[in-house]
Protein backbone atom coordinates (compact mmCIF):
# COMPACT_ATOMS: atom_id res chain seq x y z
CA UNK A 1 0.00 0.00 0.00
CA UNK A 2 3.10 2.29 0.11
CA UNK A 3 1.73 4.14 -3.17
CA UNK A 4 -1.06 5.61 -1.46
CA UNK A 5 0.77 7.92 0.75
CA UNK A 6 0.66 10.65 3.32
CA UNK A 7 3.17 11.88 5.88
CA UNK A 8 3.00 13.95 8.76
CA UNK A 9 4.86 15.46 11.00
CA UNK A 10 4.90 17.41 14.48
CA UNK A 11 8.10 18.90 16.12
CA UNK A 12 7.62 20.39 20.15
CA UNK A 13 10.09 22.07 22.37
CA UNK A 14 12.88 21.41 23.11
CA UNK A 15 13.30 20.12 18.99
CA UNK A 16 12.07 23.28 17.86
CA UNK A 17 13.72 26.97 17.72
CA UNK A 18 11.80 29.68 19.33
CA UNK A 19 9.35 27.97 21.82
CA UNK A 20 6.51 27.20 18.95
CA UNK A 21 5.09 23.90 17.80
CA UNK A 22 5.60 23.10 13.96
CA UNK A 23 3.14 20.97 12.07
CA UNK A 24 3.45 19.65 8.45
CA UNK A 25 1.65 17.65 6.55
CA UNK A 26 1.72 16.38 2.61
CA UNK A 27 -1.36 15.04 1.29
CA UNK A 28 -0.58 12.24 -1.56
CA UNK A 29 -3.01 11.86 -3.90
CA UNK A 30 -3.93 10.34 -7.62
CA UNK A 31 -2.17 12.72 -9.53
CA UNK A 32 -5.04 14.31 -11.24
CA UNK A 33 -6.69 15.60 -8.54
CA UNK A 34 -7.33 19.14 -7.74
CA UNK A 35 -7.12 20.63 -3.84
CA UNK A 36 -8.29 23.28 -3.27
CA UNK A 37 -7.30 26.40 0.36
CA UNK A 38 -10.89 27.06 1.55
CA UNK A 39 -12.14 28.75 5.10
CA UNK A 40 -15.05 28.51 6.35
CA UNK A 41 -16.25 31.16 9.13
CA UNK A 42 -17.50 29.99 12.59
CA UNK A 43 -20.95 29.57 12.78
CA UNK A 44 -24.39 29.00 14.75
CA UNK A 45 -26.51 26.59 14.19
CA UNK A 46 -30.31 27.02 15.88
CA UNK A 47 -32.28 24.60 13.96
CA UNK A 48 -30.14 21.26 15.42
CA UNK A 49 -33.08 19.29 13.97
CA UNK A 50 -31.82 20.10 10.26
CA UNK A 51 -28.95 17.40 9.84
CA UNK A 52 -25.29 17.84 8.30
CA UNK A 53 -24.88 16.88 4.98
CA UNK A 54 -21.04 15.08 4.74
CA UNK A 55 -19.37 13.70 1.84
CA UNK A 56 -21.48 10.58 1.69
CA UNK A 57 -24.11 10.58 5.11
CA UNK A 58 -25.94 12.70 7.08
CA UNK A 59 -24.89 13.69 10.54
CA UNK A 60 -26.30 15.56 13.76
CA UNK A 61 -25.36 19.16 13.54
CA UNK A 62 -23.88 20.87 16.73
CA UNK A 63 -24.88 24.18 18.18
CA UNK A 64 -21.76 26.06 17.31
CA UNK A 65 -18.78 25.57 15.31
CA UNK A 66 -15.41 27.68 14.56
CA UNK A 67 -13.55 29.06 11.75
CA UNK A 68 -11.28 26.54 9.50
CA UNK A 69 -8.93 26.83 6.90
CA UNK A 70 -8.87 23.78 5.02
CA UNK A 71 -6.85 21.80 2.25
CA UNK A 72 -8.95 19.68 0.71
CA UNK A 73 -9.44 17.42 -2.38
CA UNK A 74 -11.99 19.64 -4.04
CA UNK A 75 -14.92 16.99 -4.45
CA UNK A 76 -15.22 15.78 -1.47
CA UNK A 77 -16.61 17.48 2.19
CA UNK A 78 -13.96 16.59 4.37
CA UNK A 79 -10.22 17.54 4.15
CA UNK A 80 -6.95 16.14 4.07
CA UNK A 81 -5.99 18.58 6.50
CA UNK A 82 -6.61 22.20 8.00
CA UNK A 83 -6.68 24.02 10.93
CA UNK A 84 -9.44 25.82 13.13
CA UNK A 85 -9.25 29.76 14.73
CA UNK A 86 -8.30 27.75 18.15
CA UNK A 87 -4.80 27.00 16.73
CA UNK A 88 -5.75 23.33 16.42
CA UNK A 89 -4.41 21.30 12.92
CA UNK A 90 -5.65 17.91 12.00
CA UNK A 91 -3.67 15.84 9.45
CA UNK A 92 -5.17 12.35 8.43
CA UNK A 93 -3.57 9.23 6.84
CA UNK A 94 -4.85 5.99 5.21
CA UNK A 95 -3.73 3.04 7.15
CA UNK A 96 -4.43 -0.52 6.54
CA UNK A 97 -4.47 -4.03 8.92
CA UNK A 98 -6.16 -6.63 9.78
CA UNK A 99 -9.26 -5.59 10.85
CA UNK A 100 -11.20 -5.39 7.37
CA UNK A 101 -11.93 -2.20 5.70
CA UNK A 102 -15.82 -1.16 4.99
CA UNK A 103 -17.01 -0.18 1.73
CA UNK A 104 -20.20 0.97 3.04
CA UNK A 105 -20.67 4.65 3.06
CA UNK A 106 -20.01 6.14 6.45
CA UNK A 107 -18.06 8.98 7.59
CA UNK A 108 -14.87 9.28 5.37
CA UNK A 109 -11.14 10.03 7.66
CA UNK A 110 -10.90 13.27 5.58
CA UNK A 111 -14.40 14.32 6.95
CA UNK A 112 -13.43 13.79 10.43
CA UNK A 113 -10.45 15.59 10.24
CA UNK A 114 -13.25 18.91 9.29
CA UNK A 115 -15.54 17.94 11.82
CA UNK A 116 -12.49 17.75 14.59
CA UNK A 117 -11.47 21.10 13.69
CA UNK A 118 -14.81 22.29 13.39
CA UNK A 119 -16.01 21.64 16.96
CA UNK A 120 -13.04 21.38 18.80
CA UNK A 121 -11.02 24.15 20.83
CA UNK A 122 -8.23 21.79 21.91
CA UNK A 123 -6.49 18.68 20.24
CA UNK A 124 -7.60 16.65 22.93
CA UNK A 125 -11.03 17.55 22.40
CA UNK A 126 -10.82 17.39 19.08
CA UNK A 127 -9.26 13.76 19.78
CA UNK A 128 -12.71 13.19 21.63
CA UNK A 129 -14.91 14.48 18.60
CA UNK A 130 -13.51 11.97 16.04
CA UNK A 131 -13.85 9.17 18.40
CA UNK A 132 -17.09 9.79 19.16
CA UNK A 133 -18.22 10.22 15.58
CA UNK A 134 -16.53 6.55 15.15
CA UNK A 135 -18.48 4.90 17.45
CA UNK A 136 -22.21 6.84 16.45
CA UNK A 137 -21.47 6.81 12.22
CA UNK A 138 -18.43 4.25 11.55
CA UNK A 139 -15.93 4.85 8.66
CA UNK A 140 -15.98 3.63 5.51
CA UNK A 141 -16.85 4.50 1.47
CA UNK A 142 -14.74 5.39 -1.17
CA UNK A 143 -11.76 7.95 -0.54
CA UNK A 144 -11.43 8.92 -4.38
CA UNK A 145 -13.33 10.17 -7.19
CA UNK A 146 -13.75 7.84 -9.60
CA UNK A 147 -14.92 4.06 -9.94
CA UNK A 148 -12.37 2.87 -8.68
CA UNK A 149 -12.99 1.58 -5.18
CA UNK A 150 -10.38 3.32 -2.39
CA UNK A 151 -11.01 2.74 0.89
CA UNK A 152 -9.24 2.39 3.89
CA UNK A 153 -9.23 2.95 7.91
CA UNK A 154 -7.50 6.38 8.88
CA UNK A 155 -4.97 7.60 11.57
CA UNK A 156 -4.86 11.47 12.72
CA UNK A 157 -1.89 13.54 14.06
CA UNK A 158 -3.89 16.11 16.14
CA UNK A 159 -1.97 19.43 17.46
CA UNK A 160 -2.43 22.58 19.30
CA UNK A 161 -0.45 25.33 21.33
CA UNK A 162 0.13 22.79 24.18
CA UNK A 163 0.48 19.20 22.96
CA UNK A 164 -0.14 16.69 20.05
CA UNK A 165 -2.16 13.58 20.29
CA UNK A 166 -1.40 10.39 17.27
CA UNK A 167 -4.72 8.62 16.47
CA UNK A 168 -5.09 5.25 15.08
CA UNK A 169 -7.79 3.40 13.96
CA UNK A 170 -8.71 0.07 12.92
CA UNK A 171 -12.50 0.09 11.96
CA UNK A 172 -14.60 0.96 15.08
CA UNK A 173 -11.44 0.63 17.54
CA UNK A 174 -8.50 3.32 18.25
CA UNK A 175 -5.86 3.96 20.32
CA UNK A 176 -4.23 7.24 20.87
CA UNK A 177 -0.83 8.46 22.09
CA UNK A 178 0.02 11.77 23.79
CA UNK A 179 3.08 13.74 22.24
CA UNK A 180 4.61 16.25 24.74
CA UNK A 181 7.91 17.28 23.45
CA UNK A 182 10.48 15.89 20.93
CA UNK A 183 9.15 14.74 17.09
CA UNK A 184 6.73 12.90 16.14
CA UNK A 185 5.49 11.59 12.79
CA UNK A 186 3.04 9.00 11.40
CA UNK A 187 2.92 7.74 8.15
CA UNK A 188 0.22 4.79 5.91
CA UNK A 189 1.18 2.66 8.67
CA UNK A 190 0.20 2.22 12.73
CA UNK A 191 2.63 3.29 14.97
CA UNK A 192 1.52 3.00 18.34
CA UNK A 193 3.21 0.20 20.12
CA UNK A 194 3.33 0.12 23.56
CA UNK A 195 2.48 3.64 24.50
CA UNK A 196 -1.15 3.96 24.54
CA UNK A 197 -2.14 7.26 26.63
CA UNK A 198 -6.23 6.87 25.62
CA UNK A 199 -8.19 3.45 23.58
CA UNK A 200 -11.16 2.00 23.11
CA UNK A 201 -12.67 0.57 25.70
CA UNK A 202 -13.03 -3.03 23.85
CA UNK A 203 -9.68 -2.62 21.72
CA UNK A 204 -7.52 -5.04 23.86
CA UNK A 205 -10.70 -7.45 24.41
CA UNK A 206 -11.01 -7.88 20.96
CA UNK A 207 -7.99 -8.62 19.83
CA UNK A 208 -7.65 -11.17 21.92
CA UNK A 209 -10.62 -12.38 20.77
CA UNK A 210 -9.58 -12.38 17.26
CA UNK A 211 -6.08 -14.33 18.35
CA UNK A 212 -4.33 -11.19 17.48
CA UNK A 213 -2.75 -11.15 21.68
CA UNK A 214 -2.53 -13.57 24.01
CA UNK A 215 -3.21 -11.27 26.58
CA UNK A 216 -0.07 -12.15 28.42
CA UNK A 217 2.52 -10.30 26.59
CA UNK A 218 2.48 -6.19 27.09
CA UNK A 219 -0.19 -4.77 24.46
CA UNK A 220 1.14 -3.96 21.67
CA UNK A 221 -1.91 -1.99 19.37
CA UNK A 222 0.63 -2.10 16.13
CA UNK A 223 1.81 -5.44 16.45
CA UNK A 224 -1.92 -6.79 17.06
CA UNK A 225 -3.96 -4.71 14.47
CA UNK A 226 -1.50 -4.51 11.46
CA UNK A 227 0.63 -7.13 10.17
CA UNK A 228 3.84 -5.06 10.89
CA UNK A 229 7.01 -6.12 12.79
CA UNK A 230 7.13 -3.14 15.23
CA UNK A 231 10.98 -4.23 16.12
CA UNK A 232 11.74 -3.08 12.56
CA UNK A 233 8.94 -0.37 12.40
CA UNK A 234 12.42 2.07 12.93
CA UNK A 235 15.06 0.77 11.07
CA UNK A 236 12.90 -0.47 7.58
CA UNK A 237 13.38 1.92 4.46
CA UNK A 238 9.38 3.22 4.11
CA UNK A 239 9.00 6.67 4.45
CA UNK A 240 7.78 6.53 7.93
CA UNK A 241 11.64 5.51 9.09
CA UNK A 242 13.15 8.12 6.65
CA UNK A 243 10.54 10.96 7.78
CA UNK A 244 11.62 10.54 11.24
CA UNK A 245 15.28 10.76 10.59
CA UNK A 246 14.85 13.76 8.90
CA UNK A 247 12.81 15.54 11.58
CA UNK A 248 15.74 13.99 13.76
CA UNK A 249 18.48 15.31 12.21
CA UNK A 250 17.27 18.83 12.96
CA UNK A 251 16.55 18.29 16.39
CA UNK A 252 16.82 21.11 18.51
CA UNK A 253 16.78 23.77 16.08
CA UNK A 254 13.61 22.64 13.75
CA UNK A 255 11.69 26.01 12.15
CA UNK A 256 8.85 26.72 10.02
CA UNK A 257 11.16 26.23 7.27
CA UNK A 258 12.87 23.11 8.37
CA UNK A 259 9.85 21.43 8.07
CA UNK A 260 9.24 22.74 4.36
CA UNK A 261 12.42 21.73 3.45
CA UNK A 262 11.41 18.18 4.75
CA UNK A 263 7.91 18.05 2.88
CA UNK A 264 9.70 18.92 0.36
CA UNK A 265 12.30 16.26 0.36
CA UNK A 266 12.49 13.93 -2.74
CA UNK A 267 15.07 11.18 -2.35
CA UNK A 268 13.18 10.10 1.34
CA UNK A 269 9.57 9.83 -1.26
CA UNK A 270 8.03 11.84 0.99
CA UNK A 271 7.38 14.91 -2.17
CA UNK A 272 5.81 12.09 -3.92
CA UNK A 273 6.17 11.39 -7.81
CA UNK A 274 4.12 9.24 -9.89
CA UNK A 275 0.49 8.25 -10.50
CA UNK A 276 0.51 9.25 -6.92
CA UNK A 277 2.27 12.67 -6.08
CA UNK A 278 2.18 15.11 -3.11
CA UNK A 279 -0.92 17.43 -4.23
CA UNK A 280 -0.97 19.92 -1.73
CA UNK A 281 1.19 20.46 1.30
CA UNK A 282 0.76 22.30 5.02
CA UNK A 283 3.24 24.06 7.63
CA UNK A 284 1.91 25.72 10.70
CA UNK A 285 3.05 27.34 13.38
CA UNK A 286 1.64 27.33 16.62
CA UNK A 287 4.08 29.53 19.36
CA UNK A 288 3.07 28.34 22.31
CA UNK A 289 2.72 31.92 24.00
CA UNK A 290 -0.45 32.76 23.68
CA UNK A 291 -0.26 36.37 22.47
CA UNK A 292 0.94 35.73 19.30
CA UNK A 293 -1.28 34.24 16.18
CA UNK A 294 -0.93 31.00 14.67
CA UNK A 295 0.33 30.58 11.05
CA UNK A 296 -0.65 28.35 8.55
CA UNK A 297 1.22 27.77 5.35
CA UNK A 298 -0.63 26.30 2.25
CA UNK A 299 0.79 25.64 -1.56
CA UNK A 300 -2.65 24.95 -2.69
CA UNK A 301 -0.79 23.37 -5.71
CA UNK A 302 1.62 19.90 -6.35
CA UNK A 303 4.98 19.40 -5.88
CA UNK A 304 6.11 21.70 -2.59
CA UNK A 305 9.33 22.02 -4.30
CA UNK A 306 8.03 23.78 -7.26
CA UNK A 307 5.00 25.42 -4.99
CA UNK A 308 5.16 28.52 -3.29
CA UNK A 309 3.74 27.46 1.11
CA UNK A 310 1.78 30.64 1.54
CA UNK A 311 0.50 32.26 4.90
CA UNK A 312 -2.98 32.20 6.25
CA UNK A 313 -3.72 33.95 9.91
CA UNK A 314 -7.42 33.96 11.84
CA UNK A 315 -8.80 37.74 12.06
CA UNK A 316 -12.59 38.49 11.61
CA UNK A 317 -14.05 38.93 7.97
CA UNK A 318 -11.76 36.86 6.05
CA UNK A 319 -13.38 36.72 2.63
CA UNK A 320 -13.53 33.95 0.60
CA UNK A 321 -10.65 32.25 -1.17
CA UNK A 322 -11.36 32.28 -4.67
CA UNK A 323 -8.06 32.22 -6.33
CA UNK A 324 -7.83 28.19 -4.83
CA UNK A 325 -11.16 27.67 -4.32
CA UNK A 326 -12.78 25.30 -7.21
CA UNK A 327 -15.97 25.34 -9.20
CA UNK A 328 -19.22 24.15 -7.82
CA UNK A 329 -21.66 22.41 -9.39
CA UNK A 330 -24.90 21.68 -6.76
CA UNK A 331 -27.40 18.60 -6.96
CA UNK A 332 -25.63 18.52 -10.70
CA UNK A 333 -22.16 17.07 -9.08
CA UNK A 334 -21.57 13.34 -9.92
CA UNK A 335 -20.24 13.32 -6.29
CA UNK A 336 -24.18 13.72 -4.93
CA UNK A 337 -26.14 11.82 -7.46
CA UNK A 338 -26.55 7.93 -7.30
CA UNK A 339 -24.96 6.18 -8.91
CA UNK A 340 -22.14 8.41 -7.93
CA UNK A 341 -19.30 9.54 -10.01
CA UNK A 342 -20.26 8.95 -13.53
CA UNK A 343 -18.22 11.49 -14.90
CA UNK A 344 -15.32 13.93 -13.78
CA UNK A 345 -16.29 17.87 -13.79
CA UNK A 346 -13.25 19.98 -14.28
CA UNK A 347 -12.49 20.95 -10.59
CA UNK A 348 -9.37 23.32 -11.67
CA UNK A 349 -9.41 26.13 -9.40
CA UNK A 350 -7.65 29.66 -11.16
CA UNK A 351 -3.70 28.99 -9.12
CA UNK A 352 -3.41 25.39 -10.06
CA UNK A 353 -4.51 26.18 -13.72
CA UNK A 354 -1.70 28.96 -13.86
CA UNK A 355 0.49 26.47 -11.17
CA UNK A 356 -0.06 23.70 -14.11
CA UNK A 357 1.09 26.20 -17.19
CA UNK A 358 3.88 27.19 -15.41
CA UNK A 359 5.42 23.78 -14.54
CA UNK A 360 5.17 23.45 -18.68
CA UNK A 361 7.42 25.95 -18.41
CA UNK A 362 10.08 24.84 -16.07
CA UNK A 363 9.60 21.49 -17.72
CA UNK A 364 10.86 22.59 -21.19
CA UNK A 365 12.10 25.95 -21.23
CA UNK A 366 15.40 25.92 -18.96
CA UNK A 367 16.26 30.02 -19.33
CA UNK A 368 12.23 30.80 -18.44
CA UNK A 369 12.54 27.81 -15.62
CA UNK A 370 15.52 29.87 -13.60
CA UNK A 371 13.70 32.79 -13.86
CA UNK A 372 10.21 31.57 -12.97
CA UNK A 373 11.41 29.56 -9.79
CA UNK A 374 13.83 32.00 -8.74
CA UNK A 375 10.55 34.65 -8.54
CA UNK A 376 8.38 31.63 -6.64
CA UNK A 377 11.75 31.35 -4.27
CA UNK A 378 11.77 35.74 -3.61
CA UNK A 379 7.84 35.88 -3.08
CA UNK A 380 8.05 32.87 -0.56
CA UNK A 381 11.46 34.29 1.04
CA UNK A 382 9.31 37.60 1.38
CA UNK A 383 6.62 36.12 3.06
CA UNK A 384 8.35 34.08 5.34
CA UNK A 385 10.22 37.39 6.83
CA UNK A 386 7.04 38.92 6.59
CA UNK A 387 5.28 36.20 9.02
CA UNK A 388 8.97 36.15 11.68
CA UNK A 389 8.67 39.83 11.53
CA UNK A 390 5.05 39.29 12.92
CA UNK A 391 5.95 36.59 15.48
CA UNK A 392 8.48 38.90 16.50
CA UNK A 393 7.18 41.97 16.70
CA UNK A 394 3.61 40.67 18.08
CA UNK A 395 1.93 43.51 15.97
CA UNK A 396 -1.00 42.10 13.86
CA UNK A 397 -2.35 44.66 10.98
CA UNK A 398 -5.46 43.30 10.35
CA UNK A 399 -6.59 45.15 7.64
CA UNK A 400 -3.96 44.11 5.60
CA UNK A 401 -3.78 40.71 7.18
CA UNK A 402 -7.48 40.02 6.98
CA UNK A 403 -6.52 39.75 2.52
CA UNK A 404 -3.15 38.43 3.10
CA UNK A 405 -3.66 34.47 1.50
CA UNK A 406 -5.41 35.83 -1.39
CA UNK A 407 -3.23 38.69 -1.91
CA UNK A 408 -0.52 35.98 -1.72
CA UNK A 409 -2.37 33.53 -4.18
CA UNK A 410 -3.04 36.80 -6.62
CA UNK A 411 1.23 37.59 -6.29
CA UNK A 412 1.75 33.89 -7.08
CA UNK A 413 -0.68 33.89 -10.33
CA UNK A 414 0.79 37.13 -11.53
CA UNK A 415 4.48 35.12 -11.36
CA UNK A 416 2.86 32.35 -13.43
CA UNK A 417 1.75 34.72 -16.04
CA UNK A 418 4.50 36.98 -17.03
CA UNK A 419 6.01 33.55 -17.16
CA UNK A 420 3.80 31.54 -19.56
CA UNK A 421 3.18 34.27 -22.18
CA UNK A 422 4.66 33.09 -25.21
Amino acid sequence: MEPCSCDTFVALPPATAGNRIIFGKNSDRLCDEVQEVVYFPAAVHDNLREHLQCTYIEIDQVPETYAVVLSRPSWLWGAEMGANEHGVCIGNEAVWGREEVCDEEALLGMDLVRLGLERADTAEKALNVIVDLLEKYGQGGNCSEGRMVFSYHNSFLIADRKEAWILETAGKYWAAEKVQEGIRNISNQLSITTKIDREHPDMRNYAKRKGWWDGKKEFDFAAAYSYLDTAKMMISPGRYCEGYKLLNKHKGNITFETMMDILRDKPSGINMEGEFLTTASMVSILPQDSSLPCIHFFTGTPDPERSVFKPFIFVPNIPQLLDTSSPTFGHEDPVKKKPRFQFKPDRRHPLYQKHQQALEVIDKKEEKAKTLLDNMKKLEKDLFKEMESVLQNKHLDVDKIVNLFPQCAKDEIRIYKSNISP
